[in-house]
């Protein structure tokens, strides 16, 4: 069984500050968020059911008559608050975050055509699962700060003490249940991605620490 890092490791591209972006830091930054936007459109054009926070905007859409879009902005906006209580630090990578993986998303989604074999569908979902942990990992190891939801996963691993891995299943399963509950469209992919994207961020992180340390021997 792959095993997992149940913490952030540090490495050498790692920022001393969340603003102090480096060309070292800024190629891992940007690498990452453009692969985790990349999985995000992968599981648009899959089909099988959006991210648990795309269903939780749906169901705030539908009990406000907000768009998704605007939905979506107003839950990072709430998240975002959630971070000063949790001493959460935004930085560049916060920003990034914004810009990178939208603008990403939108055209992976526009390039790639949808599967209709039930086989292809489901390698693109395990695909999309993994692409976003690996972009997870890059990113978060800048240290140049997380995007709203991951700061919220970040900032509760921290002051809990517990494993990044159950902290994002958990929150995870959590909005995946509240916007079921209130509306929000629930797919195979879903439930999938649920159960699965807190163990392929671990398994991202610790396969970043392990390449980090063989590179320092």
């Amino acid at each position: 069984m792959a095993q997992l890092s149940h913490k952030i490791p540090v490495t050498p591209w790692r920022a001393s500050s969340t603003w102090g972006l480096r060309g070292v830091t800024a190629v891992p930054l940007v690498l990452g968020l453009t692969l985790f936007g990349m999985g995000e459109g992968l599981l648009v054009v899959d089909r099988w059911g959006a991210t648990p926070w795309t269903v939780f905007a749906q169901g705030v859409s539908a009990h406000t008559h907000l768009s998704i879009g605007w939905a979506t902005a107003a839950i990072s906006m709430v998240v975002l608050l959630a971070w000063w209580p949790l001493r959460e630090r935004p930085g560049i990578g916060t920003l990034a975050n914004f810009a990178i993986i939208a603008l990403v998303l939108n055209v992976t989604a526009d390039l790639v055509p949808t599967p209709h074999d039930a086989f292809l569908k489901a390698v693109v979902v395990i695909t999309a699962v993994m692409v976003i942990g690996i972009g997870s990992a890059l990113y978060l190891t800048t240290g140049l700060g997380p995007g709203p939801r991951d700061g919220l996963m970040t900032s509760l691993h921290r002051r809990l003490g517990v494993s990044v891995v159950y902290v994002r299943l958990t929150l995870e399963v959590l909005v995946l249940i509240i916007g079921w509950f209130m509306g929000g469209t629930v797919g195979v992919g879903t439930a999938f991605f649920a159960a699965t994207i807190g163990f392929s961020v671990g398994m991202s992180l610790q396969a970043t620490d392990r390449l980090v340390r063989w590179y320092q021997r």
